[in-house]
């Protein structure tokens, strides 16, 4: 009857736990008293047509999701915008996920925004509030319980180079690029780019990189600390290929451990320490004595 019992009580705990965790994953970056106004960007947006987001699932567990606009290098239309924030609400409800590649079609990851989008919102409203929704997808997706992956083929400008700070980490294919070109449009990164690259690569780096819109190739990005690592393939299926099998020396085990070691680093870099020790008290509990951790017990009772 005890070991019964406390299976239950580990149940129930677990339950309790996994939803307090996921309400935090989707609180809100901003809500109406930011003057943030979803449903009005959202019918805005969905009048900027073209392009589209594709997810596909692997059963073992890594999504690969495409920004698939070739025709105008991967660019984001207003309706691949909204696609984006339903392929991570997609991801936050895919239970078996392990890791994330995000990789654009034709060669080329994304030249950021289509031009088209951006010029009939150019008024201050409409552009604050694109910059709040595109924000709080990209929060999302960095919070997903997925390691992610940026495979950056060809140019990744603008926005593009914002996703690619999106990710848990970035691979670069021989002659492609990171650009951050918001200098030469006026403007500063607003989809958290900038906020996530001085995270990345230290603030004096970020610095350089964004008033200097400066070429980024893959040999600067590994010395920046802003790519893992330079591929050997410039095709587009081979590289894929080669992303797959960089990934998977992090998503190999279960589902249940590789997703909470994301969510304690997850946590370790959002909250305030004491905050993040209790989030990660909580998912320890979600592990222990699970079905991983006692087999683990049986199969090695001891180190070597």
């Amino acid at each position: 009857l005890f070991p019964e019992m406390a299976i239950s009580l580990w149940k129930g705990l677990l339950q309790t736990t996994k939803k307090r965790i996921l309400q935090q994953r989707r609180a809100l970056l901003y809500n109406g008293a930011h003057g943030y106004e979803e449903e009005s960007i959202k019918k805005k947006l969905a009048q900027f047509t073209g392009g589209s987001i594709n997810l596909s699932k692997d059963d073992n567990g890594i999504g690969i999701l495409t920004l698939n606009n070739p025709k105008l290098m991967n660019a984001f239309t207003g309706t691949m915008m909204l696609e984006l924030q339903e392929r991570v609400t997609e991801l936050e409800n895919w239970k078996d996920g392990k890791g994330l590649i995000i990789h654009g079609a034709g060669n080329t990851f994304c030249s950021g925004s289509d031009l088209n989008a951006v010029k009939a919102i150019s008024n201050s409203q409409d552009g604050m509030n694109m910059c709040m929704f595109m924000q709080s997808t990209l929060a999302r997706l960095m919070r997903l319980p997925l390691i992610s992956v940026a495979l950056v083929q060809g140019k990744a400008l603008g926005g593009g180079a914002e996703l690619t700070t999106g990710c848990d980490f970035r691979l670069m294919t021989p002659g492609s690029e990171i650009r951050f070109v918001h200098k030469h449009m006026g403007l500063v990164p607003g989809w958290g780019g900038a906020a996530r690259l001085v995270r990345i690569i230290g603030s004096r780096a970020a610095l350089q990189l964004l008033s200097g819109a400066t070429r980024v190739d893959p040999e600067r990005a590994l010395h920046l600390g802003l790519s893992e690592e330079t591929l050997s393939s410039s095709d587009e299926n081979g590289a894929l290929e080669e992303a797959r099998a960089w990934l998977s020396q992090y998503t190999e085990g279960p589902a249940s451990v590789i997703r909470a070691v994301k969510k304690v680093v997850t946590a370790g870099r959002e909250s305030p320490v004491e905050a993040a020790l209790r989030t990660e008290k909580d998912i320890f509990g979600t592990v222990w004595g699970g079905p991983a951790n006692l087999q683990a017990l049986v199969r090695r009772p001891k180190h070597k």
